[in-house]
């Protein structure tokens, strides 16, 4: 067995090709000679910097917008490609007016606000923010810019969170600080208040702190529906190790930390009882009735062969059951346990392949859990040019079909193409994953000699059930001779 030492860390400039280029833009590689953690600027401070940078010039990107193309213009906040919903979202869901989301009535067809309890809650604490004096546009603009702020937090806690959860291979958190389509879509929506709280949890994971992963993935739950997913590979995962106890207090701590966020807003009392309340369930229902929308496979098949695809809901949630189904039988089946981010990566990324709408941000959700499943800047950054390509088809299509008869924009046909890109970008990932699950002799991370440094309890524990033969050699580990090895139910020395 390869001894692992916790303060040895990978360097990826030493480990992979493309990192090694762009270290000539700092002057290369770094030396055997290096003093490392004598500077106040670590690794955790540099990535945070570098995110908190990159966030700042996705603002700069959406100036064309907030000096006007949210607010003149049919579509000068397409050709621009600077579109959000938080200025539109300001008046459109009654922030501009003082209502309380999911207790008033708003005016219009939706009702009431159709985002989850927590997101609510954020949204609600940046309107307080945002001075009630002056014209509308200009409190838009303030509204927008408070928002912008508090997710710039987000998305240095997403930062710092990624680059601690694997010990040894700090330098990681990079690939999220640095990712193009995270800078360009950070401030469309709110996605990054459930993604900061998700990071947050597996963190945890990593730290052998399943009461307070479970905590914080039932307040990401909170604020968006997919943090809910990562239960299930912890689940497979669990059953596998035989690690019930720590699967227990997660759940535990999800369901509390969810139903105390949700309970004061879900539960109504009237003459005839209790209630739920209808303002709490829109999101809910907005999602169930929800029809195909930008962005999904099934956009694609119906503009493609004219069906409106009416039954879209019951064709997703089939592929996704069987294809949780086919993650799970991964899990039991694979020569060695699958990595919990590679889990995590793959349920995530089969819920927004399989979902009716496939929205710009969603490569949000991803980012942090590509660049621990699969840390390798030549794959991720391939997968970031699809997302990049798709950023940039979608508004130029908006901008088409809002143009009238001057068709200024991308046509259908490259919006389509531009779909089947971000789609088969994502496909690509996923591929890369399995094989690593497969063929773990791959996956960069063991081959460092780690076994799973985001699994926590789970990391070089034994398997006590799996589904075929037990743990074996792969029969391509014959190319990997140099690569250290990991044995289950060994501890580091």
């Amino acid at each position: 067995m390869t001894s692992v030492r916790g303060d040895d860390s990978v360097r990826p400039t030493k480990r992979d090709e493309v990192a090694a280029a762009g270290s000539e833009l700092i002057g290369g590689p770094i030396g055997r000679r290096a003093l490392l953690g004598t500077h106040w600027l670590t690794p955790v401070r540099i990535i945070a910097l570098v995110a908190i940078g990159m966030f700042a010039l996705g603002m700069v990107q959406k100036l064309p917008c907030y000096n006007g193309g949210w607010f003149f213009g049919a579509t000068s906040q397409y050709t621009h490609a600077c579109y959000s919903d938080i200025p539109h979202l300001y008046a459109g869901r009654g922030f501009a007016d003082g209502l309380i989301p999911y207790f008033d009535r708003l005016p219009g067809d939706m009702e009431y606000l159709e985002y989850p309890v927590l997101t609510g809650v954020f949204m609600e604490v940046a309107s307080w923010m945002t001075p009630h004096g002056g014209g509308i546009q200009h409190r838009e603009q303030i509204y927008w810019l408070v928002n912008a702020g508090m997710l710039m937090i987000c998305a240095a806690v997403i930062a710092v969170c990624v680059t601690r959860t694997h010990r040894r291979r700090p330098w990681d958190g990079l690939l999220v600080a640095l990712a193009p389509a995270f800078a360009l879509t950070a401030t469309i929506n709110w996605d990054l208040l459930a993604i900061a709280l998700t990071a947050a949890g597996m963190l945890m994971w990593s730290r052998s702190r399943p009461l307070a992963a479970g905590v914080l993935i039932g307040l990401a739950t909170a604020a968006k529906l997919y943090p809910v997913l990562l239960l299930g590979p912890l689940l497979v995962l669990c059953w596998r190790a035989g690690t019930w106890r720590a699967y227990r207090k997660a759940l535990v701590g999800a369901v509390v930390s969810w139903l105390v966020v949700n309970l004061p807003v879900m539960i109504t009392h009237d003459g005839a009882g209790f209630h739920i309340r209808e303002g709490w369930a829109k999101f809910y229902t907005f999602s169930q009735e929800r029809p195909i929308d930008f962005g999904s496979i099934w956009l694609l098949v119906s503009q493609r062969t004219g069906n409106p695809l009416e039954d879209a809901n019951t064709y997703a949630t089939l592929l996704m059951l069987v294809g949780c189904g086919a993650i799970g039988l991964l899990t039991l089946f694979a020569p060695r346990r699958p990595r919990f981010a590679q889990l995590a990566f793959l349920v995530v990324a089969l819920f927004i392949l399989t979902n009716k709408v496939y929205s710009p941000q969603y490569v949000l959700w991803l980012t942090p859990l590509a660049a621990l499943a699969r840390p390798r800047w030549r794959d991720f950054l391939i997968w970031q040019a699809c997302e990049v390509m798709y950023f940039l088809g979608i508004w130029t299509y908006l901008a088409y079909t809002g143009s009238g008869d001057k068709h200024q924009g991308l046509p259908t046909e490259g919006y389509q193409l531009a779909i089947a890109l971000h789609l088969l970008g994502t496909l690509y990932l996923c591929a890369l994953v399995v094989r690593d699950i497969l063929m773990p002799e791959r996956d960069v991370v063991r081959r460092d000699g780690d076994d799973d440094p985001s699994g926590g309890v789970l990391d070089r524990s034994p398997d006590v059930f799996v589904l075929g033969r037990a743990y074996h050699r792969p029969r391509h580990a014959v190319q990997f001779q140099a690569a250290p090895q990991v044995n289950w139910g060994t501890l580091r020395e």
